[in-house]
């Protein structure tokens, strides 16, 4: 995919990855719309980009639909949209009812909803690109939070259904699944989390480097941290081995901090 020219919304995309994203596009000669809860971050990085911010919920199905039919009256259409936004609650067994629902409400139906709004339109006219951050949690599991790789395990099956269903009619799906990233989510993080993943930690910048590489080739999975491909295989390979592994490692973290 060609980026001078294209027309791209990016949701959550007031900080983070999302806002690595839309500068990047923006760079390369894109048209981009930006979306955020934040209004105030929404409009200061389209501002900084030349694109246009388009505040709301990327979670509630009325404002994708007012996001879709803006960006496309805006745009003349949309190529590429990037379901960026994303939360990660905390809690295992004692995360209440609510850290639930908020989790599966973004991490998986703000997806199903922006696919319902773009799929008729990009059927029509035989091309459209879908990419969602996923996370490597969604891969691999991750320890200390439930409902976050619980959820990014949900939007990564439905990524893998609509490439799987769609491909042969011109719809592009790619799922971004990076380990940790220095974003306001990773320092927000606790627990086993931000200590496994802070070690490794990339910038986002450097994700939105590794989106555009994989916007050359189509791959489905886009890994800035190339190893998680590794670690993926090993999983598939022997399931209970991964998982007695996952158990040691929870094990140190918990000595660690009983430490």
């Amino acid at each position: 995919m060609a980026l001078a020219g294209a027309a791209v919304v990016v949701t959550g995309g007031g900080s983070g990855i999302g806002a690595a994203l839309a500068a990047r596009f923006a760079a390369g000669g894109a048209r981009v719309v930006v979306n955020d809860l934040d209004e105030g971050a929404a409009r200061a990085v389209a501002e900084r980009v030349g694109g246009y911010a388009c505040p709301g919920d990327a979670a509630d199905p009325d404002a994708v639909a007012d996001l879709v039919a803006r960006a496309r009256h805006h745009l003349g259409g949309i190529d590429l949209f990037c379901a960026n936004a994303g939360v990660a609650p905390g809690g295992g067994p004692d995360a209440g009812d609510e850290a639930w629902a908020l989790a599966w409400r973004v991490n998986v139906m703000s997806h199903v909803h922006a696919v319902r709004e773009l799929l008729p339109d990009w059927l029509a006219r035989g091309r459209g690109r879908l990419l969602v951050t996923v996370s490597a949690a969604g891969l691999l599991t991750m320890l200390g939070r439930a409902p976050y790789p619980v959820t990014k395990h949900a939007a990564l099956a439905h990524a893998e259904w609509l490439r799987a269903t769609y491909a042969h009619r011109g719809v592009t799906v790619q799922a971004l699944c990076p380990q940790g990233v220095r974003t306001p989510m990773l320092a927000g993080a606790d627990g086993p989390a931000r200590e496994l993943l802070d070690a490794t930690a990339v910038t986002p910048e450097q994700v939105a480097d590794s989106v555009v590489e994989a916007l050359a080739d189509d791959r489905f999975l886009v890994l800035p941290h190339p190893e998680v491909a590794t670690w993926y295989a090993r999983r598939a390979a022997d399931p209970d081995r991964w998982l007695r592994a996952m158990n040691r490692m929870q094990r140190e973290v918990e000595r660690g901090r009983d430490g």
